[in-house]
């Protein structure tokens, strides 16, 4: 086999199709455009949101809403993932080089969904109430950064 006998599978190629070359081609005339109006002329192309004319919906509809910027995004982590885990104390660097999290983003809360059955000394910027109580209750303690 060599380079220039290379070529398509059969049926895997079509010819292109030829517009505006008379009635016997069955897309004369107008070539698949239907009749008069923007759509037929060359040149067009609709622009994002445009509506014809008519009001676009992004400027239909009210703008709701505020966007905090100065929001603070905790990284938020269960009792569960300290159950069953080595290690009596987490501190921050602890929470990505287990597998926590990939990154803390602004602080760490500790949420109180599962049990702990050891006592274990967690840090972090932020507890639930009943995470609190669940710590304490098996011998542990919450230590705010």
């Amino acid at each position: 086999m060599k380079l220039n006998e290379l070529k398509p599978n059969p049926g895997a190629t079509r010819n292109r199709k030829r517009l505006g070359r008379g009635p016997g081609s069955g897309t004369g005339k107008t070539a698949g455009r239907g009749e008069n109006g923007q759509k037929s002329r060359a040149g067009y192309s609709a622009k994002r949101g445009f509506e014809g004319g008519q009001m676009p919906l992004q400027r239909r509809v009210p703008k709701r809403g505020f966007k905090n910027p100065f929001r603070k995004e905790y990284a938020i982590f269960n009792l569960t993932a300290f159950e069953g885990r080595e290690g009596d104390e987490y501190k921050l660097e602890d929470y990505t080089r287990l597998g926590f999290a990939k990154k803390l983003l602004d602080g760490v809360k500790i949420l109180g969904n599962g049990e702990l059955t050891r006592a274990v000394t967690i840090h972090a910027h932020k507890f639930s109430k009943s995470a609190r109580e669940k710590i304490e209750k098996a011998g542990g303690t919450c230590i705010v950064i």
